[in-house]
């Protein structure tokens, strides 16, 4: 978003709070395809899709060892898609290191991305602290993009609880936003039961939503859901 919003409005201010370090990941597709390419000839013989067998996937655990004590870094939530069942992330050695490995190594390397979020203030704080800093100033908009209510959210930095979901919702009190969800989130049902049943205000009243499917597979998909809100 922050990448789409910079080539947008190429004159505005434009600020990513990075918390996760995925622009590291971005920095480092280099060595990434590098070390693909060493597991796509360790798992040549592999059947594809398959489990790979256990003298393999300790040379692959070799491999990535040897790739993070040279370099310091390895990127493993890319890896995992390429070493994991579906949907499945480890974020550390440790974690990779007792899963079971399966052969849907990408056939190619990442296309690279040097200029990608050229001109995009990076920083890494608390959301709070980030949005009271720019909460006051004019003609600012919040992209909002928490992790979803009731999925997944192994690959981020800290465990979020319902409170912390409910917490995120206070910057949208008088703020211009985008907010991020999907529909296997409850957190729109929630705002509008508290708003009718506990006479609580609903913060996404008067906001515009748009829907878009998504399709993981022949049988299993889900709705991104934004909704937007611009100060009168």
């Amino acid at each position: 978003m922050s990448q789409w919003t910079k080539e947008c409005f190429p004159d505005a201010t434009v600020v990513c709070n990075d918390f996760d370090g995925y622009h590291k990941r971005v920095a480092n597709i280099e060595r990434t395809n590098m070390l693909l390419m060493i597991i796509r000839d360790l798992v040549k013989d592999e059947l594809p899709d398959k489990v790979i067998s256990n003298p393999v996937k300790e040379s692959i655990l070799k491999a990535i060892k040897a790739e993070e004590n040279e370099t310091g870094y390895v990127d493993y939530i890319t890896l995992s898609s390429s070493l994991l069942f579906s949907m499945k992330y480890a974020t550390n050695y440790d974690q990779l290191s007792k899963e079971t490995m399966y052969n849907c190594v990408r056939k190619s390397g990442y296309e690279h991305a040097d200029d990608y979020l050229i001109g995009v203030d990076i920083v890494c704080m608390d959301y709070k602290q980030l949005f009271n800093r720019w909460n006051h100033i004019e003609g600012v908009v919040f992209f909002i993009d928490p992790p979803y209510l009731s999925t997944d959210c192994s690959t981020y930095s800290n465990y979020w609880r319902l409170a912390n979901y409910l917490d995120v919702l206070q910057t949208l009190q008088g703020t211009n936003y985008f907010y991020f969800t999907s529909n296997k989130s409850s957190i729109l049902e929630l705002t509008e039961w508290m708003s009718k049943n506990l006479g609580a205000d609903d913060p996404f009243a008067g906001s515009t939503r748009e829907y878009m499917n998504v399709k993981l597979n022949h049988n299993a998909g889900y709705t991104d859901i934004m909704l937007y809100k611009v100060k009168g």
